[in-house]
């Protein structure tokens, strides 16, 4: 394509200047008329999806999935229980060394399930108004967004509506994860009580790549 199109910025969806001319001295309607709808049908697609970051708009990832959020979801837990279980194996066996009383015991219970429901609420109150990645959705390549804040970050409080969204969720059979299913941003309950989306992050950095690029810095050029 020639003319004053073919210096314009890429990434511009800009349609040829009808007035450009091809070797012949004719204007090349078809191949006007081709680029115009392509610039169109670009135009539409990277406006379908966006998230407002600091008063400008860019082109954001695809919305993820229910399957693989419930996977990011799975991981976490995963960690969450673990670490519980060690703290509690540990207090088990320091408890064994002394002679307690049942009404202590019952005591320490109802103080070890509360720990472990405030261990769980700043786990995901912490990644989400930090990174917007728990370890789960850095795993699985997805990141927590709030369209219209400023970079994108959700803080401490709308993390805390999104946490209470996602036990809300779970009444009854789930059916607020299920909203996924049929939402155009795939958004659940816990993602509208807190104006959330949760997009792909593929250039999310993890444990592999960090090994891998630590191993091409390495090698001899």
């Amino acid at each position: 394509m020639t003319g004053s199109s073919a210096d314009a910025p890429r990434g511009e969806y800009l349609p040829p200047d009808p007035s450009a001319a091809t070797a012949n001295g004719a204007v090349d309607d078809a191949a006007t008329a081709h680029a115009i709808a392509e610039a169109r049908a670009q135009a539409a697609a990277a406006g379908r999806v966006r998230a407002l970051t600091g008063g400008k708009e860019h082109p954001a990832a695809d919305y993820t999935g229910l399957v693989t959020r419930a996977i990011g979801f799975g991981i976490d837990a995963i960690i969450i229980d673990l670490a519980a279980v060690v703290v509690a194996a540990i207090v088990a066996l320091a408890l064994n060394m002394f002679d307690v009383p049942s009404s202590i015991d019952t005591a320490l219970a109802v103080l070890g399930a509360i720990v472990f429901v405030v261990w769980g609420a700043a786990y995901f109150v912490t990644f989400w108004s930090t990174t917007g990645q728990t370890p789960g959705a850095r795993v699985m390549r997805f990141r927590v967004l709030a369209p219209g804040a400023k970079g994108g970050h959700i803080g401490p409080r709308r993390a805390f509506v999104r946490l209470i969204g996602m036990v809300l969720a779970a009444i009854p059979l789930l059916a607020g994860y299920f909203m996924v299913l049929f939402d155009d941003r795939r958004r659940g309950l816990h993602d509208r009580l807190a104006r959330t989306v949760v997009v792909d992050a593929p250039d999310t950095e993890t444990p592999v790549r960090r090994m891998r690029a630590r191993h091409q810095a390495a090698a001899p050029s």
